[in-house]
C-alpha cells in the first residue's frame, strides 16, 4: 500500500527478485495462476445490513445504517449514500488510528464511485417527504486483516450489506400531512433497498513496466508491483468505474485485456453474492415462523390412521355383520338361520348387541324363519293367533300354549319354553 511508513517491514532485494522472476514464468508465490481469484467467503450477522467478507487472508466487515435527514437543495427528491472506511492497527501495523489516511480515503472513493455514480442503488425510493425528509444510507467498512487487495474485498462487503439491509417503514400523517411516523419492526415489516445491479470491483497489478498483469494481488505482490488499476463492472458487462493510481503508464491493449477479464468474472462473483444473500433471507424467514407446541404423545403405539366418513360407515357395517354372526353361533343356530340373520341386518335396532326376540327390535317374520328349521313353526301358530294389534304377547299365554309341545322336543335341545322364563325367576 502507498501509505506505509518508512520504518516498517519491507521486502528485501532477494525477495523482490524472487517474486518478479516467478511472475515471468507465470507462477505466483501462493501457487495461483496470473488471473486466478482467491477463495471468497461471505457471512452475515444477526442484524440487518451486516456482512463479513474474507478474500484469502483479507478480512473486511461492512455495516449499513440509515437515518432521516433533510435532502440536498439540488436533489430534493433523492436520498443520499455515503461510505466511511476505518483502518485498524490490528489489521496492519502501518495503519495509524484516528484520522483516516490517504489509503482509507482512496478506498472509500473507489467504492463510492462504483456504487453512487453507476446508480446501482435507487436513491429516489429513499425519499419520504419531498424537500423535507429523506433517508441517508451510511456504509461503514472496517478492515480487520490486510492480506492484499482491500478494494475488492471491501466492495463485496458493501454490496452484501446493502442487499441484506432493511430500513423501517414510515408513513406521512399529522396536520397537513407534514409529520413522518416511523413504525417499529414489530408493527410493520421493514423494507429492503432497491438495487438495480451489482457493480463488482476487480483490481489488477502491473509488473515489469506493465508487461505482466495479475488479478487479485496479495500483500507481498503489492509491495513489488509498479502500478495497479481497479475496474468496476456488473454482470451485464457495463463499465461502472475505472481507477488507476500511480505514475506508471500502461498500454491501451493491456487495459482492454483487463476489461475483458473483469467482464468475464463479474457474473460468477455476482452469482455467489446472490446465492449467499438468498440463503440468509431464507434462514431469517424460517426464524420468524411461529412454532406451534408439539402434540401430546398418545399411549397407543403404531401409526395413526384417519378414517373418512364413507370408510367409517363401511367399516361399521362390516363390524355389525361379524358381531351378528358371533351371536348366531352362541344361540346354536343352523347355517340357514345364520344366513337369514346375515341377509337382514336392518331388522335389528341399535346394533346386534341389543338383540331380543321379544322386543320391538325383532320382526315376527324373521323370528318365524329362524325357528322353522327347528320344527317350531307349529309352536308359533298359537302365539300368532293370540297376538294383539301391537304385535305383543304375554308370557303366561305363550308358556301355556307351548307346554303341550315341549314334551315332543328331543332331549338336549333348547325349546322356546326354556328360553322364556317367568318374571319371578328373572328377579331371582
Amino acid at each position: 500500500m502507498e501509505g506505509r511508513l518508512a520504518n516498517l517491514w519491507r521486502l528485501t532485494v532477494n525477495e523482490t527478485k524472487f517474486v518478479e522472476t516467478a511472475l515471468q514464468s507465470e507462477l505466483r508465490v501462493d501457487g495461483r495462476g496470473l488471473y486466478d481469484y482467491r477463495k471468497l467467503t461471505i457471512k452475515f450477522g444477526k442484524e440487518y445490513g451486516s456482512s463479513e467478507v474474507q478474500l484469502g487472508q483479507t478480512h473486511v466487515m461492512g455495516f449499513v445504517t440509515a437515518q432521516l435527514v433533510q435532502p440536498y437543495k439540488d436533489r430534493p427528491n433523492e436520498g443520499s449514500l455515503s461510505i466511511f472506511t476505518e483502518f485498524s492497527p490490528m489489521a496492519d501495523p502501518s495503519f495509524e488510528p484516528g484520522r483516516p489516511g490517504e489509503s482509507a480515503v482512496e478506498l472509500g472513493r473507489i467504492i463510492d464511485r462504483g456504487l453512487r455514480e453507476s446508480r446501482a442503488v435507487d436513491t429516489e425510493s429513499l425519499c419520504v417527504l419531498a424537500g423535507k425528509m429523506v433517508w441517508s444510507v451510511r456504509i461503514d467498512l472496517h478492515i480487520l486483516d490486510n492480506g492484499g487487495n482491500l478494494v475488492d474485498a471491501a466492495n463485496i462487503a458493501a454490496l452484501a450489506a446493502l442487499m441484506t439491509f432493511r430500513r423501517p417503514d414510515c408513513t406521512v400523517g399529522g396536520e397537513n400531512s407534514q409529520e413522518v411516523i416511523i413504525h417499529s419492526l414489530e408493527e410493520r415489516e421493514p423494507l429492503p433497498l432497491i438495487i438495480h445491479h451489482l457493480p463488482i470491483a476487480f483490481t489488477f497489478g502491473f509488473f515489469n513496466k506493465g508487461n505482466i498483469v495479475v488479478m487479485d494481488p496479495t500483500y507481498v505482490e503489492e509491495e513489488v508491483m509498479c502500478g495497479r488499476m481497479t475496474v468496476t463492472v456488473n454482470a451485464n458487462g457495463d463499465i461502472c468505474a475505472i481507477q488507476k493510481p500511480g505514475e506508471e503508464g500502461v498500454n491501451q491493449s493491456v487495459i482492454l485485456h483487463c476489461l475483458r477479464l473483469a467482464s468475464s468474472r463479474a457474473a460468477a462473483i455476482t452469482k455467489i453474492i446472490r446465492e449467499e444473500v438468498e440463503a440468509y433471507n431464507r434462514e431469517r424467514t424460517l426464524q420468524k415462523v411461529k412454532r406451534h407446541p408439539t402434540l401430546v404423545k398418545s399411549d397407543v403405539s403404531g401409526p395413526i390412521v384417519v378414517v373418512k366418513e364413507g370408510h367409517k360407515k363401511f367399516s361399521d357395517h362390516e363390524n355389525a355383520s361379524e358381531t351378528s354372526q358371533e351371536h348366531a353361533k352362541r344361540l346354536n343356530l343352523s347355517s340357514e338361520e345364520q344366513e337369514v340373520l346375515a341377509t337382514s341386518p336392518s331388522n335389528f335396532k341399535d346394533g346386534p348387541s341389543n338383540w331380543d326376540p321379544y322386543s320391538e327390535a325383532m320382526d315376527v317374520d324373521t323370528l318365524k324363519a329362524s325357528l322353522s328349521s327347528k320344527g317350531a313353526s307349529a309352536t308359533m301358530s298359537p302365539i300368532t293367533k293370540k297376538m294383539n294389534g301391537s304385535g305383543e304377547v304375554s308370557v303366561e299365554e305363550a308358556t301355556k300354549d307351548l307346554g303341550k309341545k315341549g314334551t315332543e322336543q328331543k332331549d338336549g335341545e333348547i325349546t322356546l319354553k326354556d328360553t322364556v322364563k317367568p318374571k319371578k325367576k328373572r328377579k331371582n
